[in-house]
């Protein structure tokens, strides 16, 4: 399936490889203007460059941006909306998992602060472009492997530090802002989804804690992981296909809605969106 995005401006985090990669490269074969958020400029511009020579679609930008930074991502909001310019689609990508428990220049464990704030802090400040833009869409790369949240405790300050427990509660923290971000944009114009890729092999798994990791291999390759082309078909179509545009607030595995157990409790989505606030200052 093609789809004509011509018209549409559309912003994958976490661009320059894996998933994300596959998603801007897609979205690029549909037409779209797209720009490439990546955190290591020179590989970013190598990506940019393949993408445009594989696609033929020269309407491809790259804008350097480190999730994990407050003030990064400030910065790349000024850049991508300078002179009024629209954004139709978010796709929220970028993501973490860190072997041992580290801090960002804001202070913040990484894990939360790249898998979690950053996909809060970037849709909040994009709010009024995508508002202006709308119909639009944001669209949260998730994943199966979620729960485990503590509100109390997002950091692991008090806990001891798991890689696998930070990162699935990530994962869980991401479905609950998509619903609760749906709600608050339900009358705007703007469709909030999240989704599963699948279980891929990507650079993200690569470079995480070696001990779970090469059971987890293991068991992945035994069954098949999937390629990053393959993981990204169900993001992109989240972002691209038109029968998408009259929903919101849906998860979505395999290219189908799915249920998801982390949207039940508003007192639970309310608090978590509070913790996000009160570790950005930004709220939309």
């Amino acid at each position: 399936m093609k789809y004509d995005l011509v018209d549409r401006r559309c912003v994958v985090t976490g661009a320059n490889t894996g998933i994300g990669k596959e998603i801007a490269r897609n979205l690029a074969y549909f037409g779209a203007t797209v720009v490439l958020a990546c955190r290591d400029r020179e590989r970013g511009s190598a990506a940019l460059h393949e993408l445009v020579q594989d696609s033929g679609n020269e309407r491809l930008t790259m804008l350097q941006l480190d999730v994990s930074s407050r003030a990064s991502i400030r910065a790349f909001v000024r850049n991508l909306t300078a002179g009024g310019s629209p954004v139709h689609v978010l796709v929220n990508n970028a993501a973490v998992v860190c072997p041992t428990r580290e801090t960002t220049v804001d202070g913040v464990e990484r894990t939360w602060a790249t898998n979690v704030l950053g996909y809060f802090t970037l849709t909040n400040l994009l709010l009024p472009t995508l508002r202006r833009s709308a119909p639009a869409r944001v669209v949260h790369v998730a994943s199966t492997s979620a729960g485990g949240l503590d509100l109390r405790d997002v950091q692991f300050q008090t806990r001891a530090w798991d890689a696998m427990a930070a990162y699935r509660q990530s994962k869980q923290a991401d479905r609950m802002l998509a619903w609760q971000l749906a709600e608050i944009c339900r009358r705007d114009g703007i469709g909030v989804h999240a989704c599963h890729p699948g279980a891929v092999d990507t650079g993200l798994l690569r470079g995480s804690d070696a001990t779970w990791l090469q059971r987890l291999l293991g068991a992945g390759r035994r069954i098949g992981l999937k390629t990053p082309a393959e993981g990204a078909v169900t993001p992109t179509y989240v972002a691209a296909a038109p029968e998408v545009t009259e929903t919101t607030g849906r998860f979505w595995i395999d290219g189908a809605t799915a249920p998801c157990k982390f949207t039940a409790n508003p007192d639970e989505l309310a608090a978590l969106w509070r913790v996000c606030v009160e570790l950005t200052d930004c709220d939309a």
